[in-house]
């Protein structure tokens, strides 16, 4: 939409800058007395370029690089990619990673998948949208649906995530969208997972809303923005960028947060596997 590109562009570097530290205050907290994280995933989509050809393969060479969790994504083949849940399950646990959550569509089947992942052992079920701005109506709609979603899992034994992009961190009609799907999600049956990413592009600061609402993000995306730019999707290997992860989830640790997802969409001077080998390289040495 023209209204949430004209919204972007009047983002200034300044602002954006004011969101990180320096690379030498980000050198001292990831060097600091808190302990390293213990346990993190990665985004399947990182690497889709060669896990939607040979998914086995995929997760089999990114096993070796120190992710212990997975998160994956839906598409024509299925949130299994063509395998029945027990298979996928299987396979993962072999290479001594878990299958925690994936991003779904709501729209079809949901009851079915939400079944199949609960009987696998999975945590969420999680949505993203909506990647353009929608009048208000919109938000609240689909905060009534969420709850309608997070009751279907909550009967099946899993749970119900909502993942923002930056439209719902700007304003509509003098209001933040994502206060409305915060307001009006029942918390007992919606969690959030905040993709940092989006929300420090829509030039919001997520610690500010990791307080807001203690204990309602329980899992988010790990990405990191290109220093300078003024792109609106500019990632980079994490650590290279210009967001304080080390500042950022200390404060989203405080407030409920519960899984770290690493995830990367463009790879400057480098390939999507080398680059998921770089970002767990980062998160390994994290110190939250």
């Amino acid at each position: 939409m023209n209204h949430t590109r004209k919204q972007f562009l009047q983002i200034s570097s300044a602002s954006l800058g004011a969101l990180a530290l320096s690379p030498l205050t980000k050198s001292f907290l990831l060097n600091d007395e808190s302990p390293k994280l213990k346990t993190f995933g990665l985004q399947l989509y990182t690497i889709r370029d060669i896990f939607e050809k040979d998914p086995k393969d995929a997760l089999k060479q990114i096993s070796t690089f120190g992710y212990k969790q997975i998160e994956g994504y839906e598409r024509a083949p299925g949130i299994f990619w063509g395998m029945k849940n027990t298979e996928f399950k299987k396979y993962v646990d072999g290479l001594g990673m878990n299958f925690i959550s994936s991003h779904c569509e709501i729209d079809k089947d949901f009851e079915k998948k939400a079944g199949e992942a609960a009987a696998i052992g999975m945590k969420y079920l999680i949505y993203n949208w909506p990647y353009s701005q929608q009048p208000m109506d919109e938000y609240k709609k689909k905060a009534a649906l969420f709850n309608k979603c997070g009751e279907t899992c909550r009967k099946a034994g899993i749970r119900f995530a909502y993942h923002n992009y930056e439209s719902s961190f700007q304003l509509v009609d003098g209001v933040y969208p994502h206060d409305v799907l915060m307001k009006e999600t029942n918390s007992a049956l919606v969690d959030h997972q905040m993709d940092i990413y989006w929300v420090i592009t829509a030039g919001q600061d997520p610690e500010t809303w990791f307080k807001k609402y203690p204990n309602r993000f329980k899992l988010c995306h790990i990405k990191d923005r290109v220093k300078g730019t003024t792109k609106r999707e500019d990632t980079c290997d994490l650590g290279t960028g210009s967001i304080d992860f080390p500042r950022i989830l200390k404060t989203a640790k405080t407030n409920g947060m519960q899984y770290y997802i690493a995830e990367q969409e463009h790879y400057p001077n480098s390939t999507p596997l080398k680059s998921a080998a770089a970002d767990a390289e980062y998160m390994k040495k994290l110190k939250i």
